[in-house]
């Protein structure tokens, strides 16, 4: 089973005030960087992507994703989804994460890969019955993300599919933890 790793990159990054995915870690690395390499090492083949930022677009290919410039970024999330989607056609599935929360565990993305079910189900990991990321779709599910608009991504899919959720605890709070401010990246 192929499942392609979608990481959104596009976003604006309004409330940090700079672009938070170059912004370093404490161990020095990028936070788009461990993302990347987090999603990596659970999926075979992660599709990055991003507006029109050549720094990060080259950091996101030095890290082995396959860039795809939406375009049409400013128009929300949703967008963004739609692009990776359509350049991952040929998948049986999608994990969708975001560039800005590098503190999940790759063991964690593997156990929503490996959900039972997810085949058929949408897999949405939690930490104390709090739901996070990233969000396993299945291909059944492809033309409902292509038709994505606006910034709510993935949710009106996921709404509109509610008994076809599995939710899936984890104990892994990384899938909650994302990098809204600088204070956010200690």
């Amino acid at each position: 089973m192929s499942i392609t790793g979608i990481l959104l990159a596009a976003g604006f990054a309004r409330r940090f005030g700079s672009q938070k995915l170059l912004a370093p870690l404490p161990d020095g690395r990028l936070v788009v960087q461990v993302a990347a390499s987090n999603l990596l090492a659970a999926c075979g083949r992660v599709i990055a992507v991003t507006g029109r930022d050549e720094r990060l677009m080259r950091v996101l290919d030095d890290c082995g994703c396959q860039v795809v410039v939406n375009a049409r970024a400013g128009e929300g999330m949703g967008t963004s989804i739609a692009a990776g989607v359509a350049a991952s056609r040929d998948s049986d599935g999608w994990l969708i994460a975001l560039g800005d929360m590098p503190y999940i565990a790759p063991a964690t993305i593997r156990r929503v890969l490996a959900a039972p079910q997810a085949a058929t189900m949408v897999v949405i990991p939690t930490f104390e019955g709090r739901r996070g990321h990233p969000v396993r779709f299945p291909a059944m599910l492809a033309e409902d993300l292509l038709a994505l608009q606006g910034d709510r991504g993935a949710r009106e899919v996921i709404d509109r599919h509610a008994a076809h959720c599995l939710l899936l605890e984890t104990g892994d709070r990384g899938v909650l933890a994302d990098i809204d401010t600088p204070a956010d990246l200690q």
